[in-house]
């Protein structure tokens, strides 16, 4: 008998609309370009209705993230918010006294 490599794991499918910042995140560390076809996982839910995901993994939890443009809009917008967050960062002068809150 084939043992799965995930058994352990809580599985877990999430619309675009349910996403947290922290699933983003792993959304955008996974796929930095974006997901191709190779990536997508597409399976049958108990309607019968033809459901295509991407997985990305915590340590307790195997997340199937339901793909639309919707999702691809928002890894976008994720990861361009990122960034401009650490560009701000990086603008700091070296030795100046910054406070964390």
């Amino acid at each position: 008998m084939k043992r799965q490599r995930n058994a352990h794991l809580k599985r877990v499918i999430v619309d675009y609309k349910k996403l947290n910042n922290q699933i983003l995140d792993l959304l955008v560390n996974k796929y930095p370009d974006g997901y191709g076809d190779g990536d997508v996982i597409t399976f049958r839910n108990a309607q019968n209705e033809i459901v295509e995901c991407v997985e990305v993994t915590t340590e307790d939890t195997l997340y199937l993230v339901k793909v639309s443009k919707r999702l691809v809009a928002a890894m976008e917008d994720f990861d361009d918010t990122d960034e401009s967050s650490s560009e701000k960062n990086q603008d700091l002068p070296d030795g100046s006294n910054v406070e964390e809150e």
